[in-house]
This record gives structure tokens, sequence and C-alpha cells, in this order.
């Protein structure tokens, strides 16, 4: 599945010999000395050798501990390496005092690790685990604790761990380490005699990632000089390697590059007519304060203090009311119980960052005149110690002016919906654009307490009519996405197992949907549902693509009540039954029969009685892929298809790239279950020369394997046309492979100005403008001239020059259109002849991107 970049096996023994290993001969075989050890709990697991004049060289990071959260939470204490018999390779340590695991790895060759386990143990603080392999092929491992020292006997394959629950007899040299001096400090490990052939195989590795990295750093040339001095390198390396018969380019004075095209109409292949779609994923305040077209922040009154750094409560967003004015007896719903209690004096709600009202439509025969714009509130409300009340809704200025105001009487003791509508004027002449200092009012008349709940406040006109921001939304349909993953991301399998995403929380009526945390540190209303995100769909012509969690949380978790990080052991598995009952209730909801089934009732209820049309689900995303998930994933998987299976079920490898130990394991699994897993989701971030330097990633993969959905990619760094250029190269190339990768989409999607909890981001907004980046135009180019069927094309440039350029040519089938997309990241017009499917001449700019229909 790899590119062939990362290959030291080709590759050997090209290293300078100034630290030369000392070799020794053992049998019939040359050996020499490694050492395995960790310079810091930080640095996770190295390596050195000894060198021929008697020096430990250390050579790098074999591998890191991915226990714990982000960052430096993930620590690595006191490692232990065993070889086994077989010559592969085990790895055990502590992960902190404060948790009841340890972690383990697998490797057959040092360099490549699987994912690792973390065994639960009965008791936290584990430290120093050192393990032995006994004659029957199993491990002994031995443990300290705070209560004396354990065993565990672990499988031969290091998958399988039980701990014994009496106190292990071990004598303290089990423990016993070896010391070296490693550039001036003297380090503790474990010392090994391996081959020759191995060592140079592990620095033929590193020295390939090294060459590599120094590529992907390469900098896209932005000038003349710039490009001039690239051509030099490339001509000084083929004098190099080849001496007089080197081919040199040859680069003139000239502003432009004169090259052939030539387009191949009789090469041609079928390609996913689906290629381009969007993901959107509540970070930076994408949903709530974003493309959901609600006014009014913490409406609900459950904002609380796990959802921001505990400067969150009941009453955030809101004036003149206090936690002593809020209520959780007999509440609207189990789901949602605080509200608050409103006597005499007025509440307001400030919005997110003030609340933008927008004026109706100019009237074309007055000047300065427009039409009036409607706003539509909607609350819960019951009287406590009355029979009915008089509330005003309004609308204020900074200076306490009404805009706007309607009446709302409350009647009764039980919760009951109340609406109204404010209709916005000419009467009204102050700014209203920015929202900088408006407010939503509630004022109540007379003393009579009222509780008041679900507070909602939304613009008339929404996207279609369903909820949603309407210029916000009209830009993301502007880039006709073909399908739409939802609702995430790191968001989706959440921190912890109390914060997994779980779709039934977020259909039906919004007082019964139930608020959560969001990963991404603030909260989730859930008035972005899953319905809200079929409907949108529909409403775009885009294919549904709902992601649900694999029965683990997300692998960078903080310790729960347990002390248990990361994946915390999982969904139990008496529970995930249940789970897996709830993934199928998903297809049933979204197409069902509501005659007969009561999951699509509550979709027809809502006001969408036809089926969704349902045709793919993810499971997973970016998981550490664990013994621990692997049990949970292949057996939701399995079920999905065993029961639905025209569905296509879209699996994961984990959050980076070959060569990652996830992305390994987790294509194994996806091409020993392709009866169960018909593709799977890569995610990838990288610089705009990884993008440059890797147009080949696709070209080797096997076609008869699960396809490719690559799920979330973007190129970082500070230059916004470098990176579009980047990922328009990329494109090109994904077209091109679109016989395998069968979906693609850029991420993030959404940011809100001020809130960025990623960079960068193909929208930026605020609360009443919208910004597409370069990014965003060239995710549209591809996406609205796509086609079915990709045609060879043979760009005749110098190769130094040509990889800094992006061609694809596609047809759609269905109109007849042949579209030639053209990316040029040189600092130099590109002026370029057709031939073969037609003659033309064409020229694009310097750095840009551009299509023509042939």
């Amino acid at each position: 599945m790899a590119s062939g970049k990362l290959n030291p096996k080709g590759n050997p023994a090209f290293w300078d010999e100034q630290n030369a290993p000392a070799y020794s001969v053992m049998g019939k075989d040359t050996t020499c000395q490694v050492f395995l050890y960790s310079p810091d709990p930080t640095q996770g697991l190295h390596l050195a050798y000894l060198s021929d004049n008697e020096k430990w060289i250390e050579v790098g990071q074999l591998c890191a501990s991915d226990y714990g959260p982000w960052g430096s939470g993930k620590k690595m204490y006191s490692p232990s390496v065993v070889q086994a018999n077989d010559g592969t390779w085990r790895a055990l340590w502590s992960v902190g005092e404060l948790f009841p695991q340890f972690a383990v790895a697998y490797s057959e060759d040092l360099v490549t690790w699987r994912p690792q386990d973390y065994p639960i143990v009965a008791e936290k603080g584990v430290k120093s685990p050192v393990a032995y392999q006994m004659e029957d092929g199993n491990f002994d491992i031995y443990i300290k604790t705070a209560k004396g020292k354990r065993y565990v006997q672990a499988s031969q394959d290091f998958r399988t761990f039980v701990e014994d629950s009496l106190e292990a007899s071990a004598d303290e040299i089990l423990w016993d380490k070896d010391s070296v001096l490693i550039n001036g400090k003297m380090q503790k490990g474990d010392e090994f005699e391996i081959p020759a052939v191995h060592l140079n195989y592990i620095r033929a590795w590193f020295k390939a990632l090294d060459e590599e990295n120094r590529e992907n750093n390469r900098q896209i040339p932005k000038t003349n000089q710039e490009l001039a001095a690239l051509v030099k390198e490339y001509n000084d390396r083929q004098v190099a390697m080849h001496g007089e018969k080197a081919v040199l380019t040859q680069m003139d004075e000239s502003d432009r590059i004169e090259a052939k095209l030539v387009v191949d109409g009789k090469q041609t292949k079928r390609i996913s007519d689906k290629l381009i779609g969007i993901f959107f994923e509540d970070i930076s305040r994408a949903a709530d304060g974003g493309l959901c077209a609600e006014l009014l922040q913490n409406g609900d009154f459950e904002y609380n203090k796990d959802d921001r750094k505990h400067s969150w409560n009941a009453t955030t967003a809101w004036q003149g009311v206090d936690l002593s004015s809020v209520s959780v007896e007999n509440g609207v719903s189990k789901n949602n119980p605080h509200y608050a209690v409103l006597g005499a004096t007025p509440i307001y709600n400030i919005g997110w960052d003030g609340i933008s009202i927008l004026r109706g439509a100019r009237d074309a025969k007055k000047e300065g005149k427009h039409a009036a714009s409607y706003y539509d509130v909607s609350l819960y409300a019951r009287c406590l110690n009355g029979k009915n009340k008089q509330l005003m809704v309004a609308l204020v200025d900074e200076a306490g002016d009404v805009i706007s105001q309607a009446k709302v009487k409350v009647v009764g003791n039980e919760w009951s919906e109340y609406k109204a509508q404010l209709v916005i004027t000419d009467k009204y002449q102050g700014n209203l654009e920015e929202g900088k200092g408006i407010r939503f009012a509630l004022i109540p008349k007379g003393e009579t307490q009222v509780g008041i709940d679900l507070v909602s406040l939304k613009p008339h006109d929404t996207y279609k009519g369903h909820g949603l921001r309407k210029d916000l939304a009209e830009k993301i349909a502007e880039l006709k996405p073909k399908f739409v993953r939802f609702p995430g991301g790191c968001m989706l399998h959440g921190q912890g197992l109390d914060n997994i995403y779980h779709w039934k929380e977020t259909v039906g009526p919004l007082k019964d949907r139930k608020p959560a945390r969001n990963l991404w540190n603030y909260h989730q209303t859930r008035q972005l549902g899953f319905y809200e995100y079929f409907q949108w769909c529909e409403d775009m012509g885009a294919e549904p693509l709902p992601v649900l969690a694999a029965g683990v949380p997300c692998q960078n978790s903080q310790p729960n009540a347990q002390g248990l990080c990361g994946q915390q052991g999982g969904i139990p598995m008496d529970q995930m039954p249940q789970y897996v009952q709830d993934v199928l209730d998903l297809v049933e909801w979204a197409n069902g029969d509501p005659a007969t089934s009561s999951w699509a009732k509550m979709r027809a209820d809502a006001g969408h009685p036809a089926p969704f049309n349902l045709k793919m689900i993810g499971i997973g995303n970016e998981d550490l892929i664990s013994t621990t998930f692997k049990e949970r994933y292949l057996m939701i998987c399995k079920a999905l298809k065993q029961k639905y299976p025209d569905i296509e079920v879209v699996g994961t490898v984990g959050p980076f790239h070959y060569p990652s130990s996830d992305y390994v394991e987790g294509w194994k699994i996806a091409k020993e279950n392709r009866q169960y897993i018909d593709a799977v989701d890569e995610h990838y971030y990288e610089k705009p020369g990884w993008f440059i330097n890797h147009q080949d990633y696709y070209d080797h993969y096997d076609r008869s394997m699960p396809k490719v959905y690559l799920g979330e990619y973007a190129a970082n760094g500070n230059n916004e046309v470098d990176r579009a250029l980047a990922e328009g190269i990329h494109l090109c190339n994904v077209e091109r492979n679109g016989d395998v990768v069968e979906m693609a989409s850029y991420a993030p999607l959404l940011c809100k100005d001020g809130y960025a909890n990623w960079n960068p981001d193909m929208m930026y907004f605020n609360n009443n403008k919208v910004r597409a980046t370069e990014s965003y135009q060239v995710q549209k180019m591809f996406s609205v001239h796509s086609g079915d069927v990709y045609i060879a094309s043979d760009l005749q440039l110098p190769e130094v020059l040509k990889r800094y350029v992006g061609v694809s040519v596609v047809k759609d089938s269905k109109s007849g259109k042949v579209w030639l997309k053209i990316v040029n990241s040189l600092p130099r017009t590109l002026k370029l002849k057709l031939s073969g499917l037609t003659q033309k001449e064409i020229e694009i700019g310097p750095r840009q991107s551009n299509v023509w229909a042939l």
C-alpha cells in the first residue's frame, strides 16, 4: 500500500562510514551490538549501536508512547525490550503512576511497530514492567505496584493478557538493566546482539526518512530566482549521477515556459462519480453560532462547567439571571432539565459575539428603504405560582432602545411551546449589520414567576427553509459536493466513553435531544443533529456519509473515574450488542418504512416521510488500531454488512498515512475482512512539499482491495496560495487514481473568526460575512468540473518542472463534457500546445489553477 518513497531495502547502506558499526563474527553471521533505551519519558524508545571506535552512536527514535491525552501527557517510563525466540521484539513500559494500565508493543524489525495495547490491571501505578518468554512461547510479565509485585501472563502474539490475583514472587534481578554512555550521558536500557544486515537495514531506514523529510520541506519556488536555483540543483545532481551523459534542463530569461500536452482520448478508465465532497465537523464553532441559524447562545440553559474549562455554567451568555434563578425541578425533559425562573426582572441574551440582524431587500423605487425582515422566536414556558404571565420578547440595541418586540402570553403550569415573530423595519434607524451590542430581551410583566427554557431566535429566511444560516450554506452548496461526511472527526468518538457521539441523542424534538460537551472545548446544543444533516444533504443533492464511533473513544482521552486514559478499555463487551443495534437502527431511521418501523416513524413525524436513501456508513475515525478497537470495530462492520449488504461500510486506518503503524494495521484488517469493509478512511495533513513529493502515492495501490476514502487532508503552512496549489496538484493525482480513491474531502471545512481550534480551514466566517480561501476555489474547480471517466494525458516538460504542474482530464458521461484542469505552481506563465483529443493552445498564469472545456 505504500507510496514507494520509503524503501530502505532497496537502498543498502547509503550512509557515511565515519561512525561505522563494530562488527564481529558469531558462528557464520556478522553481528553488532545495539542498545534500546529512553533518554526521557517524553522522547520514546531509542536505538544506539556500538561503533568501531567503541562509542555508542544514537540512530533515532523507534517508537513513542501513544497513551494518554494529547501532547506531553504521552510518556514512556522504564521501557523494557525482549527479543522473542522467533526473532521478533516485544516492548513494555509504564505509562505513569496514576493509571491501572501499562503499555506493550510488538515489532518484527525494530523499525515498524504494531499499534500499542494497554493491558488493564487491578491497581494503579504500574512500574517497570518486564517480560520473559517461556518454553511454550507465551510471556511472563512482572510488574511493580504500590502494593507489591504482580504477575501477568501474555500470549505469544502479545494480544491477550491475564493478571494473577496473587502477589508475585520475583527476584529483583529480573529488573536489572544495562548501562552505557550515549552523547555524554549514562543511559539505562537493554543491550542486544543483532545481525549486521539488520542494523544496516535500520540505519538505511532512518537515512531514507531524513532524505524524505528534506524533500517534504522543500518550498514551492515563488520567484524566477528560486526556480533557477532549483533547476541548477537538479542539473548538478544529474551531472553527479550520470557525468557527461546527464540530460540537463535549460532555462532562459523568458517569463514563459512552453510545453506540449498530449491528451489521449483512446486511453481512458472509469473513475468514481462521487469523488469530491465535504466533511462537516463541529470544530471552531462550525455548528452552534455557525451553520446552525440559531442566534441565541445557551438558550437551553444547559451550559456547564465541563463544557469549557470550568468557566461556563447555566447562565453563560445571559444577563440579569444568576445561578440562584436557575432550577431543575420539573424541567422540560430529562435531557434538558435546567431552566430560568423569571419574576419581574428582564433577562438578556448576548448571542454569539452579538446578534447580527439583517434588514430586508432594498426597495428599488425608494432610496434608502428596505422591505421588512422577519425573525422567529420560540420558547418553552410554564407558570410557577400563577395561572398566566405576560412576556415581551424583543431585540434591543446597546442603548436599550427597542429594535422590534412582540407579546407572548404564558398560560398554565405545564410546559408548552410559545412562538412569536419579530419584524425588522426601517422605523429603527440604528446600525444592525455588525450586531455589536444587540441583545435579545425577555421582559416579564408582573410578579408572577414563570419558568423559561429552550429560547430560540432564528431568521425566518434560512437555507431552503430548513434552519441553516443562508449565506454560509449557500457558499458551501456552490461547491456542489457529491457527499457530506458528518459529524466527525474527533468530536465523533469523543473525550472518553461518556462523550461518544450517539446519533439517537440528536434526533426527535429539540427538547428531548441530549446536549453534550464538545471535544473541542465547548457545548453542543444538538440543534444541528442527524435529521438536519440528512435534510441538508438532500437540499444540496449530496449523499450522506454518517460516521459512527467504532466502540471506542478518542485515544487521546483524559483519564476517567477508574483512571483509564485513551480508549478507556472501549465500550464494555456486554454493552456492545446494544451499541451495534444502535448502528443498525440508523439505517432503519434513514431508509425504513414509517408504517412498520418505529425509527422510520420518528423520521416521518419530524417532517420527512420519504426515505433519505442512505447508501453508506463510516465506522471509526482516526482510531488507534488496538486489540480493543479491532474487536469492537469488526463486530460492528460484520453486523452492518450482514443485515444490510447493500450499505457501503467505510472503515478507518488511523490518523496518519504510510508508514504509521495504525495505517499498516488498519489496512491489514481491511484486506483480511474485505467482505465486510468496502472502503477505508485515510487522513493526512502535510506540508506543500509532501504533496509535491508524493504524486505517485496512490499509483501502486491494489485495485482489488477496499477503496480509499480520503476523508481528511490539507496542506499546512503560512502561505495560502502554496497550500492551495499543492492541494490542487494532489487532486490531479487523486483524480488520476479515481478508480481506487472513491471519495475525498478537505478538512476542516469551517472556522469562526476568533475561535480557531485548527488551522488552516477552507472557509472563515463571522456573524455577517463569509470568506472563501484559495483552497475553497481549488475544491470548487474540481467538484464542479468533475467526471466519471479519466482520460490519459502526457505533459511534455522536464521532470524538475513537471512535478510542479498538475494536469487532469475527465469526462462526464451524462453531459458528454470533457474538462481539462491545470494547476501551475511555477512562477512563470505556462503556454501549452494541446494535441490528441483536441488541437489548441492555452495559457495559464504563474501560480494559478484553471479549467477548460475541451
